[in-house]
């Protein structure tokens, strides 16, 4: 037996097997409150980790090499599932392992597309393929007017190849340097600018037009 107070101050006795059952039931509560609380934690755990590491990855940029279309320190959501299923599109903005050196990821534009031939002519893109063999220039409408593509160069893709292309045409390291992308190099497209919030956005392939004619 033991005595407990109540908010009136009268004391009452509480039997010993009560007291007990009350204790139990306390921590049988408490164990299932916990209990709980882990099934969430290793469902959520079960979610996140195959969208984080299968799905999509965060991607912080580096550089100018972009703009004016992403800047440096920008946050942005990487899809890496679609090209799973579909092929990469001409004006994706990729993300991959850079060629020379796998251990360091580049950001830039896929300008040219498998078995195609690039020319960068007088500051001109022109692209050759099966529709268009005595060539089509690339019009960016992203692109600042006054923005053009210096160099003097020419590259045939292989099957599996790709131009890519900085934004920044003058502050990019990118396929007229160290030439065609293997596609294997590839972790995916950007889908989405997270960060800074005022620029939040989701981005899909740009149209072209005189090319897709």
């Amino acid at each position: 037996m033991s005595e407990n107070q109540d908010d009136s101050g009268k004391v009452y006795i509480m039997p010993a097997e009560h007291k007990k059952d009350l204790e139990d039931k306390n921590k049988s509560s408490f164990g299932s409150f916990v209990l709980e609380l882990i099934k969430i934690v290793v469902i959520c755990l079960a979610i996140i980790i195959p969208v984080r590491f299968f799905l999509i990855q965060p991607f912080f940029v580096r550089g100018d090499s972009m703009e004016p279309n992403f800047s440096d320190r920008e946050y942005l959501i990487i899809d890496e599932i679609s090209y799973r299923f579909s092929e990469p599109e001409r004006g994706d903005v990729i993300v991959f392992r850079y060629p020379k050196d796998p251990s360091q990821y580049y950001i830039k534009r896929i300008i040219g597309l498998p078995g195609e031939t690039l020319e960068i002519d007088d500051g001109r893109v022109i692209v050759l393929n099966e529709d268009h063999k005595k060539g089509v220039e690339v019009k960016e409408f992203y692109l600042p007017d006054d923005f053009d593509t210096p160099g003097d160069s020419k590259i045939e893709l292989g099957a599996e190849e790709y131009f890519v292309l900085g934004d920044n045409r003058r502050a990019s390291s990118d396929s007229r340097v160290w030439g065609a992308l293997p596609q294997n190099y590839i972790v995916g497209k950007v889908w989405l600018r997270a960060l800074p919030v005022n620029k939040a956005q989701a981005f899909q392939a740009p149209e072209y037009k005189a090319l897709d004619n």
